[in-house]
């Protein structure tokens, strides 16, 4: 017997019967070989692929909601991605779930944000003529993007949790359910910490009925929502929270985009991001052969606005900015680090 057997045999012991278990995966995109000597499940597999690919990687260098703050405090969508999944973790642990599938998960729910957040995903909707939707982008990563146009090839449970992560669709394992749901718990509170160290907001601001259900502080409300989550689920045999918590988390979601997601300090340069992405935009869709060497071939059968759409939403913040004032800005006026 191989280690991945056993791995699978001992799943089998101590899950519950409701998890997503390595052995009954559905497969991946593109059926391989068994490994003999392999010493990992599929879904560890899947973790493995998704950490040590190049998207991952420049998600340490993509906003979360401040760009270009000042301080090395504040969230990336790298440090967002480690978040989820600990409080993933922690949720899927409590409820005998696979660790394994909810990990490989959250660490490639986001891998097809934009630079700038938010805001380059709605300078790309405006640009293509469509929506463009980070969650869809994600997959679109994974599946073809990754490994030039060969994809990760992950398995079909990982590959529905990224897409399921948002939007209206839920995952189809429980797994799946509590990244979204971790997703949400990490967002809100982290951001309100962000927020906090910002300036533009304090713990006093919000507002007591939410603070009274969720807890006053960072680390209360983070425990409040989790234990929550865990015991209702626990009874429910489904992902879910008390009406009063959801409530409040609801609540509080809309206290956070009422003052700081839509908050002129927090967002104030957002037209100006997005204005940048839009120039770079139209800039590849008209000169083309600027693009990448490695990004010409897919010209031919994706397209030009899609292939554009794939090269900008792949940079980082930094380099969107780098080469924005290679193409637009003048040399002998540009800063020299």
């Amino acid at each position: 017997m191989t280690v991945r057997e056993e791995l699978e045999r001992e799943e089998h012991k101590r899950l519950n019967p409701l998890a997503a278990f390595a052995d009954r995966s559905a497969g991946r995109l593109h059926p391989e070989p068994e490994r003999t000597e392999d010493v990992r499940t599929c879904y560890q597999r899947d973790t493995d692929r998704i950490i040590h690919s190049k998207s991952f990687r420049r998600l340490m260098h993509k906003t979360q909601v401040f760009l270009q703050p000042e301080g090395d405090h504040y969230r990336t969508r790298l440090t967002h991605t480690l978040e989820v999944s600990r409080i993933a973790g922690t949720i899927t642990r409590a409820l005998g779930l696979n660790e394994d599938l909810a990990e490989a998960i959250a660490m490639g729910h986001d891998l097809g944000h934009t630079p700038f957040g938010h805001a380059g995903e709605a300078a790309l909707s405006q640009c293509w003529g469509k929506p463009f939707r980070h969650n869809e982008q994600s997959l679109r990563v994974v599946d073809y993007l990754e490994r030039d146009g060969q994809g990760l090839n992950l398995t079909h449970e990982v590959r529905d949790g990224i897409l399921c992560h948002t939007g209206e669709n839920w995952a189809k394992t429980l797994e799946g359910q509590i990244v979204r749901r971790s997703d949400q718990i990490a967002y809100v509170n982290h951001d309100i910490d962000d927020a906090i160290r910002a300036g533009i907001l304090t713990n006093e601001d919000i507002p007591k009925s939410i603070s009274d259900v969720l807890g006053h502080t960072h680390s209360a409300r983070i425990n409040a929502l989790v234990t929550d989550v865990i015991r209702t689920s626990r009874e429910a045999g489904a992902i879910c929270l008390t009406p009063q918590v959801e409530k409040a988390l609801k609540d509080l979601r809309a206290f956070m985009f009422e003052r700081v997601y839509r908050n002129p300090v927090a967002k104030g340069q957002e037209s100006k991001a997005k204005a940048m992405l839009a120039q770079l935009f139209e800039y590849y869709v008209t000169h083309p052969e600027a693009l990448p060497e490695d990004f010409l071939p897919q010209l031919t059968f994706d397209g030009m606005e899609r292939t554009v759409c794939d090269y900008i939403a792949g940079m980082t913040d930094n380099y969107a900015v780098d080469k924005y004032t290679e193409i637009f800005i003048p040399s002998g006026w540009q800063v020299k680090g």
